[in-house]
Protein backbone atom coordinates (compact mmCIF):
# COMPACT_ATOMS: atom_id res chain seq x y z
CA UNK A 1 0.00 0.00 0.00
CA UNK A 2 2.96 2.81 0.10
CA UNK A 3 6.73 2.32 -0.90
CA UNK A 4 9.19 1.42 1.22
CA UNK A 5 11.31 3.54 3.06
CA UNK A 6 15.28 2.75 3.74
CA UNK A 7 16.96 4.05 6.62
CA UNK A 8 19.30 6.79 6.29
CA UNK A 9 22.91 6.23 7.19
CA UNK A 10 24.76 8.56 9.31
CA UNK A 11 26.05 10.77 6.82
CA UNK A 12 22.88 11.39 5.36
CA UNK A 13 21.55 12.33 8.54
CA UNK A 14 23.82 14.77 9.48
CA UNK A 15 23.50 16.50 6.09
CA UNK A 16 19.30 16.38 6.42
CA UNK A 17 17.36 19.40 7.76
CA UNK A 18 15.41 19.24 11.02
CA UNK A 19 11.93 18.95 9.91
CA UNK A 20 9.91 21.86 10.67
CA UNK A 21 6.87 21.17 12.61
CA UNK A 22 3.35 23.42 13.15
CA UNK A 23 2.38 22.11 16.61
CA UNK A 24 -2.09 22.45 16.30
CA UNK A 25 -3.76 23.05 19.38
CA UNK A 26 -7.88 23.51 19.64
CA UNK A 27 -8.99 24.59 22.59
CA UNK A 28 -12.83 25.12 24.28
CA UNK A 29 -13.46 26.48 27.98
CA UNK A 30 -10.33 24.40 29.04
CA UNK A 31 -7.36 27.15 30.25
CA UNK A 32 -6.30 25.85 32.89
CA UNK A 33 -5.33 22.19 30.90
CA UNK A 34 -4.15 24.53 28.05
CA UNK A 35 -1.48 26.13 30.21
CA UNK A 36 -0.18 23.09 30.98
CA UNK A 37 -0.21 21.68 27.42
CA UNK A 38 1.55 25.02 25.95
CA UNK A 39 3.75 24.59 28.51
CA UNK A 40 4.97 21.40 27.77
CA UNK A 41 5.03 22.67 24.54
CA UNK A 42 7.00 25.54 24.66
CA UNK A 43 9.54 23.10 26.58
CA UNK A 44 9.92 20.74 23.82
CA UNK A 45 13.52 19.29 23.56
CA UNK A 46 13.09 20.18 20.03
CA UNK A 47 15.46 23.06 18.19
CA UNK A 48 13.10 26.28 18.97
CA UNK A 49 13.60 27.31 15.05
CA UNK A 50 12.16 24.11 13.98
CA UNK A 51 8.68 24.43 15.33
CA UNK A 52 5.79 26.42 15.71
CA UNK A 53 2.81 26.16 17.91
CA UNK A 54 -0.61 27.19 17.04
CA UNK A 55 -3.47 27.88 19.25
CA UNK A 56 -7.31 27.60 18.15
CA UNK A 57 -9.99 29.33 20.28
CA UNK A 58 -13.13 27.40 19.38
CA UNK A 59 -15.07 29.99 20.80
CA UNK A 60 -14.37 29.51 24.24
CA UNK A 61 -16.75 31.79 26.89
CA UNK A 62 -15.33 33.77 28.19
CA UNK A 63 -12.84 34.41 25.35
CA UNK A 64 -9.45 33.24 26.24
CA UNK A 65 -6.56 35.75 26.69
CA UNK A 66 -3.16 35.16 25.37
CA UNK A 67 -1.76 37.16 27.56
CA UNK A 68 -2.91 34.93 30.95
CA UNK A 69 -0.98 32.05 29.78
CA UNK A 70 2.76 33.67 30.78
CA UNK A 71 5.36 35.38 28.86
CA UNK A 72 4.88 36.01 25.31
CA UNK A 73 6.48 33.45 22.52
CA UNK A 74 7.00 34.29 19.75
CA UNK A 75 6.58 30.58 18.71
CA UNK A 76 2.79 30.64 19.30
CA UNK A 77 0.31 32.09 17.16
CA UNK A 78 -3.16 32.69 18.12
CA UNK A 79 -6.15 32.06 16.49
CA UNK A 80 -10.14 32.67 17.35
CA UNK A 81 -13.12 31.48 15.71
CA UNK A 82 -16.81 30.92 16.66
CA UNK A 83 -17.55 27.50 18.28
CA UNK A 84 -17.73 25.20 14.91
CA UNK A 85 -16.15 21.97 16.85
CA UNK A 86 -12.42 20.55 17.23
CA UNK A 87 -12.27 19.85 13.21
CA UNK A 88 -13.20 23.00 11.97
CA UNK A 89 -10.55 24.45 14.52
CA UNK A 90 -7.52 22.14 13.15
CA UNK A 91 -8.28 23.20 9.78
CA UNK A 92 -8.16 26.65 10.90
CA UNK A 93 -5.10 26.29 12.22
CA UNK A 94 -3.52 24.31 9.58
CA UNK A 95 -4.48 26.63 6.64
CA UNK A 96 -1.96 28.92 8.91
CA UNK A 97 0.67 26.99 9.22
CA UNK A 98 4.00 27.40 7.91
CA UNK A 99 5.75 24.04 8.95
CA UNK A 100 6.35 20.91 6.24
CA UNK A 101 4.60 18.56 9.03
CA UNK A 102 1.64 19.34 11.06
CA UNK A 103 1.42 18.24 14.93
CA UNK A 104 -1.65 17.78 16.68
CA UNK A 105 -2.48 17.26 19.79
CA UNK A 106 -5.52 18.42 22.36
CA UNK A 107 -5.59 20.94 24.92
CA UNK A 108 -6.10 18.71 27.82
CA UNK A 109 -2.85 16.82 26.56
CA UNK A 110 0.48 16.99 27.79
CA UNK A 111 3.24 15.84 25.22
CA UNK A 112 6.50 14.62 26.53
CA UNK A 113 10.00 16.09 26.27
CA UNK A 114 10.79 13.97 23.46
CA UNK A 115 7.46 14.53 21.83
CA UNK A 116 8.44 16.32 18.37
CA UNK A 117 12.28 14.13 18.24
CA UNK A 118 9.60 10.46 18.59
CA UNK A 119 7.87 12.23 15.33
CA UNK A 120 11.33 13.59 13.85
CA UNK A 121 12.53 10.04 13.73
CA UNK A 122 9.25 8.05 12.34
CA UNK A 123 9.47 10.96 9.40
CA UNK A 124 13.30 9.60 8.28
CA UNK A 125 12.22 6.33 7.53
CA UNK A 126 8.54 7.13 6.11
CA UNK A 127 8.76 11.01 5.07
CA UNK A 128 4.58 10.57 3.35
CA UNK A 129 3.29 8.47 5.85
CA UNK A 130 0.41 9.68 9.33
CA UNK A 131 2.55 9.21 12.23
CA UNK A 132 0.61 8.30 15.17
CA UNK A 133 2.19 8.33 18.53
CA UNK A 134 2.19 6.64 22.25
CA UNK A 135 -0.90 8.54 24.43
CA UNK A 136 -1.01 7.60 28.08
CA UNK A 137 -3.59 8.09 30.68
CA UNK A 138 -2.47 10.63 33.02
CA UNK A 139 -5.26 10.27 35.72
CA UNK A 140 -5.60 6.64 36.42
CA UNK A 141 -7.22 7.36 39.48
CA UNK A 142 -10.28 8.57 37.75
CA UNK A 143 -11.88 5.51 36.53
CA UNK A 144 -13.96 6.84 34.13
CA UNK A 145 -10.50 8.28 32.24
CA UNK A 146 -9.05 5.01 32.75
CA UNK A 147 -12.22 3.55 31.08
CA UNK A 148 -12.05 5.61 28.22
CA UNK A 149 -8.46 4.97 27.65
CA UNK A 150 -9.13 1.12 28.37
CA UNK A 151 -11.42 1.24 25.49
CA UNK A 152 -9.41 2.45 23.25
CA UNK A 153 -6.73 0.26 23.47
CA UNK A 154 -8.87 -2.76 23.42
CA UNK A 155 -9.85 -1.21 20.43
CA UNK A 156 -6.70 -1.14 18.40
CA UNK A 157 -5.77 -4.46 20.08
CA UNK A 158 -8.39 -6.16 18.28
CA UNK A 159 -7.69 -4.30 14.93
CA UNK A 160 -4.53 -4.95 14.79
CA UNK A 161 -4.90 -8.76 15.83
CA UNK A 162 -7.55 -8.72 13.05
CA UNK A 163 -6.27 -6.40 10.27
CA UNK A 164 -2.53 -6.79 10.68
CA UNK A 165 -2.10 -3.04 10.45
CA UNK A 166 -3.36 0.49 11.91
CA UNK A 167 -6.50 1.60 10.64
CA UNK A 168 -6.75 4.61 12.74
CA UNK A 169 -5.05 7.55 14.93
CA UNK A 170 -6.45 9.65 17.29
CA UNK A 171 -6.17 13.33 16.37
CA UNK A 172 -4.68 14.24 20.02
CA UNK A 173 -1.45 12.42 19.05
CA UNK A 174 -0.63 12.42 15.66
CA UNK A 175 1.86 14.54 12.65
CA UNK A 176 1.65 13.92 9.29
CA UNK A 177 3.09 16.02 6.18
CA UNK A 178 1.31 19.40 5.93
CA UNK A 179 0.85 19.30 1.64
CA UNK A 180 -0.70 15.91 2.15
CA UNK A 181 -3.22 16.99 4.49
CA UNK A 182 -4.46 20.00 2.65
CA UNK A 183 -4.52 17.73 -0.64
CA UNK A 184 -7.03 15.76 1.38
CA UNK A 185 -9.40 19.12 2.72
CA UNK A 186 -8.20 18.19 6.14
CA UNK A 187 -10.81 17.19 8.79
CA UNK A 188 -14.42 17.16 7.50
CA UNK A 189 -15.72 19.95 9.83
CA UNK A 190 -19.26 18.41 9.60
CA UNK A 191 -18.21 16.02 11.97
CA UNK A 192 -17.81 17.29 16.21
CA UNK A 193 -16.72 13.56 16.80
CA UNK A 194 -15.19 11.01 15.05
CA UNK A 195 -13.73 13.50 12.64
CA UNK A 196 -9.96 11.63 12.96
CA UNK A 197 -11.60 8.34 12.07
CA UNK A 198 -13.05 9.38 8.91
CA UNK A 199 -9.60 11.38 8.03
CA UNK A 200 -7.51 8.01 8.62
CA UNK A 201 -10.12 6.53 7.06
CA UNK A 202 -9.73 8.58 3.86
CA UNK A 203 -6.10 8.45 4.60
CA UNK A 204 -6.21 4.78 4.23
CA UNK A 205 -8.29 4.35 0.97
CA UNK A 206 -5.51 6.87 -0.71
CA UNK A 207 -3.00 4.74 -0.32
CA UNK A 208 -1.22 6.32 2.40
CA UNK A 209 1.08 4.90 5.35
CA UNK A 210 -0.03 5.07 8.96
CA UNK A 211 3.24 4.42 11.17
CA UNK A 212 2.94 4.24 14.95
CA UNK A 213 5.90 5.92 16.92
CA UNK A 214 5.93 4.84 20.55
CA UNK A 215 8.57 7.12 21.79
CA UNK A 216 6.05 9.89 20.44
CA UNK A 217 4.57 10.56 24.00
CA UNK A 218 1.70 12.42 25.19
CA UNK A 219 -0.31 12.15 28.53
CA UNK A 220 -4.26 12.62 28.34
CA UNK A 221 -5.49 13.92 31.23
CA UNK A 222 -9.03 14.07 30.75
CA UNK A 223 -10.82 14.69 33.73
CA UNK A 224 -14.44 13.13 33.87
CA UNK A 225 -17.42 11.88 35.69
CA UNK A 226 -20.14 9.72 35.14
CA UNK A 227 -22.00 12.25 33.14
CA UNK A 228 -18.87 13.28 31.24
CA UNK A 229 -17.87 9.47 30.35
CA UNK A 230 -22.25 9.24 28.97
CA UNK A 231 -21.65 12.28 27.37
CA UNK A 232 -18.60 11.16 25.74
CA UNK A 233 -19.31 8.19 24.42
CA UNK A 234 -23.10 9.15 23.50
CA UNK A 235 -20.87 11.86 21.16
CA UNK A 236 -18.79 8.76 19.63
CA UNK A 237 -21.78 6.87 18.97
CA UNK A 238 -22.95 9.81 16.71
CA UNK A 239 -19.66 10.54 15.32
CA UNK A 240 -19.64 6.81 14.39
CA UNK A 241 -22.84 6.77 12.57
CA UNK A 242 -21.85 9.63 10.56
CA UNK A 243 -18.52 8.23 9.73
CA UNK A 244 -20.24 4.72 8.72
CA UNK A 245 -22.36 6.67 6.42
CA UNK A 246 -19.71 8.57 5.25
CA UNK A 247 -17.95 5.53 4.46
CA UNK A 248 -20.88 3.65 2.56
CA UNK A 249 -21.36 6.86 0.50
CA UNK A 250 -17.23 6.55 -0.67
CA UNK A 251 -17.87 2.83 -1.84
CA UNK A 252 -17.30 0.59 1.10
CA UNK A 253 -20.75 -0.54 1.81
CA UNK A 254 -23.76 -0.48 4.22
CA UNK A 255 -21.88 -0.78 8.39
CA UNK A 256 -22.31 -4.41 9.46
CA UNK A 257 -21.17 -4.56 13.24
CA UNK A 258 -18.51 -6.61 14.14
CA UNK A 259 -19.71 -8.85 16.73
CA UNK A 260 -16.39 -10.24 17.52
CA UNK A 261 -15.06 -6.97 18.14
CA UNK A 262 -17.69 -6.12 20.56
CA UNK A 263 -17.20 -9.35 22.55
CA UNK A 264 -13.35 -8.89 22.46
CA UNK A 265 -13.75 -5.66 23.68
CA UNK A 266 -16.12 -6.09 26.51
CA UNK A 267 -14.13 -9.08 27.73
CA UNK A 268 -10.67 -6.78 27.80
CA UNK A 269 -11.08 -5.68 31.35
CA UNK A 270 -11.00 -9.33 32.55
CA UNK A 271 -8.53 -10.65 30.38
CA UNK A 272 -5.65 -7.96 29.70
CA UNK A 273 -5.95 -5.74 33.42
CA UNK A 274 -4.83 -6.34 36.12
CA UNK A 275 -6.60 -3.40 38.07
CA UNK A 276 -8.48 -3.78 41.65
CA UNK A 277 -11.44 -2.36 39.73
CA UNK A 278 -11.80 -4.46 37.43
CA UNK A 279 -15.47 -5.20 37.81
CA UNK A 280 -16.27 -1.30 37.78
CA UNK A 281 -14.45 -1.29 34.71
CA UNK A 282 -16.14 -4.09 32.73
CA UNK A 283 -19.88 -1.97 33.79
CA UNK A 284 -18.70 1.00 32.86
CA UNK A 285 -17.47 -0.89 28.95
CA UNK A 286 -21.35 -1.87 29.17
CA UNK A 287 -21.78 1.53 29.77
CA UNK A 288 -20.00 2.29 27.02
CA UNK A 289 -21.63 0.36 25.02
CA UNK A 290 -25.52 1.60 25.40
CA UNK A 291 -23.98 5.23 24.97
CA UNK A 292 -22.34 4.55 22.14
CA UNK A 293 -25.76 2.83 20.45
CA UNK A 294 -27.74 4.84 21.83
CA UNK A 295 -25.88 8.34 20.04
CA UNK A 296 -25.51 5.97 17.14
CA UNK A 297 -29.24 5.54 16.85
CA UNK A 298 -30.14 9.32 17.95
CA UNK A 299 -28.06 10.89 15.24
CA UNK A 300 -29.36 7.76 12.69
CA UNK A 301 -32.61 9.85 13.05
CA UNK A 302 -31.25 13.08 12.50
CA UNK A 303 -30.73 11.84 8.85
CA UNK A 304 -27.32 14.31 8.56
CA UNK A 305 -25.39 14.19 5.46
CA UNK A 306 -21.43 14.10 5.76
CA UNK A 307 -19.62 16.68 3.76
Amino acid sequence: MSDDHVPASNAERSTTPVPFFSIIVPTWNRPRQLRACLGALTGLEYPAARFEVIVVDDGSHPQLDATDFGRSDGRVTWLRQPNAGPAAARNTGAAKAQGEYLAFTDDDCVPAPAWLKGFARAFEHAPRAMIGGCTTNALPDNIYATASHVIVEAARAYFLSTHSQFQFFASNNLALPADLFRAMRGFDPSFRTSEDRDFCDRWVRGEHQLVYASDAVVHHCHELTLAGFWRQHFGYGRGAYRFHRARAMRGAGAFRPEFSFYRNVLGYPFVRTRDRRTASLAALFLLWQVANVAGFLWQGCRRETPR
